[in-house]
């Protein structure tokens, strides 16, 4: 699905790129731009809207899209969200979530709302490395005949060491890309070491079957696929 961000936060929008995989997000920062998106959801950060906000709706209107508003604890924000008018149901689909954005928060909002705007829409993607093939938002990963299933935080780790095979990745890129700035007073200090052994196991990435999985001492992880 194409989703359109109405944010001046790059980091906002960068947070719900990630919670989204399966999703392509572009964040949008004026009106003109929007018109041209013609995306399929709308996230709008209200505090970004500002006096535009019941613009941006009326253009999520035309045809009807569902929307996702982001709304801070402000005076603002909280009587922008009291101020919407009623919809009748079924014309338009409003939602919304509170800031500070966690991910799991943003990914379940939009998946109640495009369940609920295209109920015949599959989110099924596919992506493949050589004989590995990656399903989301399944989090099951084929490789050998055979399936595993990987937990989100495993799945979001595979593809991206998968992604850059051969290159050396550090471990803040990979804590900033799979667990993001939101966690990091949260992150333990081995969670990472700890995931790329449960990565390496689950998907037997080993020289007998032709990757190698390695520390690079002092920087982070490289995946490597053997000759």
């Amino acid at each position: 699905m194409h989703i359109s961000v109405f944010s001046h936060s790059a980091a906002d929008i960068a947070l719900i790129a990630r919670s989204l995989p399966a999703h392509d997000c572009q964040g949008v920062q004026q009106r003109a731009d929007l018109r041209r998106a013609h995306p399929q959801l709308l996230i709008v950060d209200i505090a970004s809207a500002g006096a535009h906000l019941a613009d941006l709706l009326q253009m999520a209107g035309t045809p009807a899209i569902p929307v996702l508003l982001l709304a801070a604890d402000t005076p603002s924000d909280l009587a922008a969200l009291a101020a919407l008018p009623a919809e009748p149901v079924g014309e338009r689909l409003i939602d919304s979530e509170f800031k500070p954005l966690r991910r799991n928060a943003v990914a379940a909002r939009v998946k109640l709302l495009l369940q609920r705007a295209y109920p015949d829409h599959d989110e099924k993607q596919v992506q493949q490395f050589g004989d590995y093939v990656f399903e989301s938002p399944a989090h099951i990963v084929t490789h050998a005949s055979t399936q595993t299933t990987l937990t989100q935080k495993e799945f979001a780790l595979a593809v991206l060491l998968f992604s850059n095979l051969g290159r050396p990745l550090s471990r803040a890129y990979l804590q900033e890309s799979v667990w993001g700035q939101e966690d990091e007073n949260e992150l333990p200090t081995r969670t990472i070491d700890t995931h790329i052994s449960r990565v390496r196991n689950k998907l037997e990435l080993k020289p007998e079957k032709g990757f190698r999985l390695t520390t690079v001492y002092g920087y982070g992880y490289q995946l490597e696929q053997l000759k």
